[in-house]
């Protein structure tokens, strides 16, 4: 067997990381209304907790707006208290058929905020990396004891383990950079 094949299932493994770290940056909120937004947020209904998304419709029909139209009209109270109390500094108003959600402009102490909350989620991102390339580093030396692998596969491999954490590392800073940008960008 070789250091490859002990490999094989890295890249997809760091990709996880990777997606899971694009959606968690989704609800990091810039200046520009998108559903996005607020479709994670927990709904406390029918005595169990849902997404937003599961039970409504959610548009943005222009940059500073969104529309929340409920599937049960009964649920409007419920969906403008989950939204309020999410912690997104967002303040809903329905008409009773729908739920509208102004998005105010972001001032400069909150964009600075947001920049910081951008850093902490690309830091953790790069700790689930180097998690990852730990967990193979010690699949291979446990190959290499176990005679499955040679030395120098061994060294070769935990070079390439390294190579390719630092790709993934390199992609994670520019998705923050380009979100940082976005989020400061007026």
């Amino acid at each position: 067997m070789s250091a490859d094949e002990y490999l094989s299932s890295l890249k997809p493994d760091m990709e996880k990381a990777l997606d899971a770290f694009k959606r968690e940056l989704t609800s990091v909120r810039t200046g520009r209304a998108t559903p996005s937004l607020i479709e994670h947020v927990q709904v406390e209904v029918y005595g169990s907790h849902m997404p937003l998304k599961q039970m409504a419709n959610i548009a943005a029909p222009d940059a500073r707006l969104l529309i929340v139209n409920p599937w049960d009209k009964s649920t409007i109270k419920d969906i403008e208290r989950a939204i309020t109390t999410a912690g997104l500094g967002l303040n809903p108003a329905s008409d009773g058929q729908v739920v509208r959600v102004p998005i105010p402009a972001l001032t400069g102490d909150r964009r600075k905020e947001l920049v910081k909350q951008v850093g902490k989620i690309a830091e953790e991102v790069r700790v689930r990396l180097r998690g990852v390339r730990r967990e193979y580093n010690e699949l291979l030396k446990d190959a290499e004891k176990e005679k499955d692998i040679t030395e120098d596969q061994l060294k070769a491999g935990i070079e390439k383990v390294q190579k390719i954490t630092d790709e993934y590392i390199k992609k994670v800073d520019e998705i923050a950079a380009a979100k940082e940008k976005d989020v400061l960008t007026v």
